[in-house]
């Protein structure tokens, strides 16, 4: 793939100061998207997918709140599409300017947004033969494959730790953030009526007690400071216990003659899994013999991970990196199902296998079939291991619904749901306070996202018990302005 920069577009007379403007993530965890306007430049930090449903659906397929053309920069912390989904969208409504990432989100990127334009396009299709029967007028996706291609031309690496001035009075900076490969905290450097100003991102925080990446780093004399606050309101189980349920979970459906379906995301869930299911193997605590990956996009970022075994801790080079030829080396049960031959043909296997297909939140791709065909039994086992947003099938299953919709059909739910918190790949709420403590000098304004009401108003309680600052969560299209502290 070409990377290029693109040529800023000509800059133009805006609003005097410097401010932000949320545009999703605020009061929810999906939608992360902000404007930050200075020195006469409008720079987009994210630009993700709204999840969680057809309301969120309808909210990525409303009229932009931005002119594109206007944008002269696009900034992303990860390629978890709920931060960059959106892209191929406003590239196709005529943005052309750069965006910035880490190289390994660059490269999760052309993974991510690839498979994301061809779902558009084949739900469109589907869709489009409902209205033709019904004498309706046909809709078009959000955007294409072609569209994804032109996103991916536009990608410009960044390394971490390298200040890169991005435009006049402007320098990015990228730390890890330790959440899934090449994430990222975002570290602005801008000036605002002549003075210099330091805005930090926090993008999504990886929690210390995942397997593969390296710890977060801490980023000090922030002027503002946005932190996420996905789980603001608690702490997670320690590993040691979860991975303990895990192992249970597996031996009640090898008791049972059941399989194990595991809803996971692609990027950073599956490649955990995957570590923690080799550590059980070669303890000889896993009694099922026929683990299926069945997401090409988790298949095909796990490659990447193994690309990019230099951002690895030293326990994940050894595992998914340079110590193995491959995921089997480590895990041999595993089996890759990349075709949907080979996806369909799982669904005839009557029992005893470990299906880890996506989507995570169960309401996208062939984990919808997997459930299908189980969810009903009562010798079967489903273990949720990641945050389920308001509205989607796997947040019904984790408040204990007794029927969900997959498909078009109803389905009874049956199997035993195991929840299991320890793998998120968020920080949890300790965690978050003490990211926040280590930034100071000066103290910054701290603005919470990526977060439930609730949550964020924990957090904010914590933030102001243990540290005395004040934490205010942001209000979606309310300005914000930025100033020295």
């Amino acid at each position: 793939m070409s990377r290029r920069r693109a040529a800023p577009i000509a800059r133009t007379r805006r609003r005097r100061g410097a401010w932000l403007t949320p545009l999703g993530a605020a009061g929810e965890v999906t939608g992360s998207c902000y404007l930050l306007e200075a020195g006469g430049h409008r720079v987009l930090l994210e630009c993700g997918l709204f999840q969680g449903g057809y309301a969120a659906e309808r909210r990525n397929a409303a009229a932009l709140r931005f002119d594109p053309a206007d944008i002269d920069a696009i900034v992303l912390s990860h390629a978890h599409l709920d931060h960059s989904g959106l892209l191929p969208r406003v590239v196709r409504a005529g943005y052309s300017g750069p965006v910035y990432a880490t190289p390994a989100t660059i490269d999760l990127l052309q993974v991510m947004l690839r498979d994301a334009a061809h779902l558009q396009e084949r739900d469109a299709e589907w869709e489009n033969k409902r209205r033709r029967r019904a004498g309706r007028d046909p809709i078009e996706p959000l955007y294409t494959v072609a569209d994804a291609e032109a996103t991916l031309e536009l990608c410009v690496p960044v390394d971490y730790h390298r200040p890169t001035a991005i435009l006049d009075d402007l320098t990015l900076t990228y730390h890890d953030a330790g959440h899934i490969l090449g994430s990222a905290v975002v570290d602005l450097r801008v000036v605002a009526e002549g003075r210099p100003v330091r805005v930090v991102f926090s993008g999504d925080l990886g929690n210390a007690e995942t397997a593969l990446l390296r710890d977060p780093e801490s980023v000090d004399g922030a002027d503002l400071m946005l932190v996420e606050s996905t789980y603001g309101d608690r702490d997670h189980r320690p590993i040691g216990e979860t991975i303990e349920e895990l192992a249970e979970a597996l031996a009640a459906a090898a008791a049972s003659g059941g399989n194990v379906i595991v809803p996971a995301f692609a990027v950073g869930r599956t490649q955990e899994l995957l570590y923690r299911l080799g550590t059980l193997h070669r303890q000889g605590r896993m009694p099922q013999q026929r683990v299926f990956l069945d997401s090409p996009m988790a298949i095909a970022a796990t490659r990447v991970y193994r690309r990019h075994s230099e951002l690895l801790d030293a326990a994940g080079r050894e595992r998914l990196g340079d110590g193995l030829g491959s995921p089997q080396d480590w895990l041999p049960q595993l089996r890759f199902a990349e075709t949907p031959e080979e996806s369909m043909a799982i669904n005839k296997i009557s029992g005893g296998a470990v299906v880890i297909a996506g989507s995570g939140m169960c309401n996208g791709g062939r984990v919808r079939h997997h459930l299908k065909y189980n969810l009903w039994r009562r010798e079967a086992h489903v273990v949720i291991c990641g945050f389920q947003a308001a509205g989607t099938p796997g947040r019904a299953l984790v408040d204990g619904a007794r029927k969900v919709r997959l498909l078009g059909a109803e389905i009874a739910v049956r199997a035993a749901i195991h929840t299991l918190g320890g793998f998120s790949a968020h920080m949890g709420q300790s965690g978050l306070v003490r990211w926040v403590g280590r930034a100071h000098d000066p103290t910054p304004r701290l603005h919470l996202v990526h977060g439930e009401p609730e949550k964020q108003a924990a957090l904010a309680e914590r933030i102001a018990r243990d540290l005395g600052h004040a934490a205010t969560p942001v209000v979606e299209g309310k300005r914000i302005a930025i100033e020295p502290v």
